[in-house]
């Protein structure tokens, strides 16, 4: 590997760099997702290739027999590819949210673990001198990156066991979880940690101080539960997000602590992304940011009219009432949401489109930031359909539109067209919302009259022009399509 010079390296990691930052352009379009996610695979694959030239050429110029190097690398990445291969093959896109906590959880905890090599082996800091004391700015970089790593290692676990629903455990259930006192417990161990933090940075001596280190990293661990906790299910998508900008923090950080350029750009571009994300998202659901990531929103979410819904009448019909409203429309608005996702009825919906518009309807498909509990979730299912591009309106394009339109269909969506978000006493005030409940016809397709991912009960099922169809979204939709002559 003598080929491979620090030049050659920087250019390469340069090059993976540009790659990555094309790939953030192209996934922000669905028209250029997949030239996107092209430039993403081919950006990790020549950073990937690039570190392991890397290792062989540090490992040929040590010469010290030390640790097991390369064959852990390869390990690494036969055993970590095989894993993400077949998740990636496995997962369905409604639990998409779960498989991005999962990845998150990993990054974090291999921030502590890099960061645990590193304070064991403090001569790979200075190669050239073989210095065994870690610097000052190193100590201090590995204390954030292990902290952040922490929090991310164990927050993502808690949103990952939320998102799933599965398990039965009390951390994992999309309740709020609260205290008393969770609060100053919370800014104890935060004091706790900046302290044991300066004093393994501050520590002067050639044997690392581990002590304060080791309970550090147990602190941040538990730290990283204790955030997580008290936020209720409707606001995990906001989480996950964060956590997302937390783990390329903590990437970049190790990547300081390493003099790995590579780390800190695709640890910044993560990290800046993820947060641009959250506000994107806390801005579309009308949260604070501060409130989400102190619990402030999911207990109170969950509050409802309880069996006062169950005594509103509601008007309901077939599958054949509806498609009779919608071939006999000028014009339709396609709201789909999170029931359509679970239901994997996108083609059906495609085919259903395609037998309006043989009839001269015009049809289209308004997109909320956070349709399916994850932004770009509807995009990527109405893409995998093969829906025309122009054909899918965001939000901001196509509010303005509902109160000329003749039919509007809603598949699953619940709290992103509920107009309580118009009342100020409503807890989901001030969000943003799909205006369906301007249309002059509106049908809504849902199982049942439960209320959505935010807790509440939804007044547009109630308007007198609003039709109720009940059921599985495909097995509906599959009845509409054979309905429209």
């Amino acid at each position: 590997m003598n080929f491979i010079s620090m030049n050659l390296v920087t250019l390469l990691y340069l090059v993976a760099s540009v790659c990555f930052i094309q790939a953030l352009k192209g996934l922000s379009s669905p028209s250029t997702a997949r030239l996107g996610n092209s430039f993403g695979m081919a950006g990790m694959a020549i950073a990937v290739v690039t570190t392991v030239a890397l290792i062989f050429k540090l490992q040929a110029e040590l010469a010290t027999g030390r640790g097991m190097g390369f064959p852990l690398v390869i390990l690494g990445v036969v055993v970590g590819g095989a894993i993400g291969a077949v998740a990636a093959k496995k997962v369905e896109m409604t639990k998409m949210p779960e498989l991005v906590a999962a990845m998150h959880s990993l990054i974090g905890l291999a921030a502590v673990c890099i960061a645990i090599a590193a304070v064991s082996e403090p001569w790979a800091f200075n190669i050239a001198t073989r210095s065994t004391p870690l610097p000052f700015g190193n100590r201090l970089e590995l204390f954030i990156g292990t902290f952040v790593g922490a929090v991310t290692f164990s927050g993502s676990v808690i949103a990952f066991g939320k998102l799933s629903g599965k398990y039965k455990f009390r951390l994992f259930q999309g309740a709020p979880v609260r205290f008393a006192g969770q609060h100053i417990l919370n800014l104890v161990l935060a004091v706790a940690l900046v302290a044991l933090g300066l004093m393994f940075c501050f520590a002067d001596g050639v044997e690392p101080a581990w002590t304060p280190f080791i309970i550090m990293a147990a602190l941040a661990f538990i730290l990283g539960v204790l955030i997580i906790i008290p936020i209720g299910g409707a606001d995990m998508p906001v989480v996950v997000s964060m956590l997302n900008s937390y783990s390329g923090w903590a990437a970049a950080g190790i990547g300081f602590s390493l003099n790995n350029s590579m780390l800190i750009i695709a640890g910044s571009l993560v990290g800046s992304s993820g947060a641009i994300l959250s506000y994107i998202m806390c801005k579309a659901m009308n949260r604070s940011f501060f409130n989400v990531l102190l619990g402030g929103f999911g207990g109170e979410a969950v509050v409802d009219d309880g069996g006062t819904k169950e005594q509103k009448p509601v008007k309901s019909g077939s599958a054949d009432d509806a498609a009779f409203i919608l071939q006999n429309a000028e014009s339709v608005i396609i709201v789909p949401g999170y029931g359509l996702a679970v239901a994997r009825a996108q083609h059906s919906v495609k085919e259903l489109v395609d037998k309006l518009t043989a009839h001269g309807v015009q049809v289209r498909y308004a997109i909320h930031p956070v349709a399916g509990r994850m932004p770009g979730h509807m995009n990527v299912l109405l893409a995998e359909a093969e829906v025309p591009y122009d054909q899918v309106v965001e939000m901001e394009d196509i509010n303005g539109e509902f109160g000329q339109t003749d039919v509007v269909l809603v598949l699953g969506a619940n709290d992103v067209v509920n107009p309580a978000a118009k009342d100020p006493k409503s807890a989901i005030a001030g969000m943003p919302i799909l205006e369906a409940y301007k249309a002059k016809s509106i049908i809504v397709n849902k199982r049942s009259m439960a209320s959505g991912y935010a807790g509440l009960d939804n007044e547009l099922f109630y308007q007198p022009n609003t039709m109720m169809v009940f059921g599985d979204a495909k097995k509906v939709i599959e009845s509409m399509v054979k309905a429209v002559e």
